[in-house]
């Protein structure tokens, strides 16, 4: 049943599945937590799940100005302090690893875990800034709909547009959520992180970073530097899946996270 609470500028809705270890899912941009449906049922049999839907994304709101990703760690502890969760295992795709990286620096100690997926320590280039502060401005001029449709074959790996067209449609029901005032406060905050590579060596509790074969938008060689770069870390190439991972291989992604997980 979802639940919403108040976190300084926004309404921030999750949901809550299963008994166990508090386990957070952190959905990626653009989407919400319905990401999450076709590995909740077996996660949540071993797992209390909390499943926000991420500032901005699905029936959360956006707040004033950019959502950065303090913003959004400030969300994720209000979360947890509302369900009186000391610590927790924490996992992110793509933006969800950005706020988790941020989560570390402010609040390690609610911290038990770590899953990485699909995601990168690196702050945009500035290439990569402006790529994204177009993108806003373009999305707040003309709507969402072609920004949604472009990031489509930059979300999903040749494998799942070539051979789930299912996968491919609840993909687009999914992004199509997102308001133009999602996309643009979410995209500005993304682009305005900071560079989490010095924080790598920091991270000592035990962490899963899993990465899509396939994925272009953070590839291989980024999960590569993470593993590297966190001492005792654990990395998992997932083939035939892009940036979307666990929602293009949800079986793969299972066996990986139950394997890693039931070891904590």
């Amino acid at each position: 049943m979802p639940q919403q609470l108040h976190s300084d500028d926004a309404e921030i809705s999750y949901d809550t599945q299963g008994e166990g270890t508090p386990l957070v899912l952190l959905h990626p941009f653009p989407s919400n937590h319905e990401f999450w449906n076709p590995i909740e049922p077996q996660l949540g049999a071993r797992y209390r799940l909390f499943l926000p839907d991420l500032r901005c994304h699905g029936a959360s709101q956006s707040g004033n100005g950019p959502a950065t990703m303090q913003k959004h760690a400030a969300d994720l502890l209000r979360i947890l302090d509302t369900e009186h969760i000391q610590r927790a295992c924490l996992a992110g795709v793509s933006i969800g690893g950005y706020i988790l990286f941020e989560f570390w620096r402010q609040h390690r100690e609610r911290m038990q875990a770590l899953i990485l997926c699909d995601t990168r320590a690196q702050a945009d280039t500035e290439e990569g800034r402006q790529t994204r502060l177009k993108a806003a401005e373009e999305v707040e001029r003309s709507g969402p709909d072609g920004y949604i449709e472009s990031m489509i074959p930059k979300l999903l790996g040749e494998t799942t547009r070539r051979n789930r067209p299912d996968r491919v449609s609840e993909a687009r029901r999914m992004m199509g959520r997102m308001a133009s005032a999602g996309i643009s406060s979410a995209l500005r905050g993304m682009a305005a992180r900071p560079d989490s590579v010095p924080t790598l060596k920091t991270i000592n509790i035990p962490t899963l970073i899993m990465v899509g074969k396939e994925d272009t938008l953070t590839p291989v060689p980024d999960a590569e530097l993470m593993h590297r770069e966190i001492r005792g870390s654990e990395l998992a190439v997932v083939p035939a899946a892009g940036h979307y991972m666990p929602f293009e291989q949800p079986e793969a992604a299972v066996q990986i996270m139950r394997g890693f997980l039931d070891k904590i």
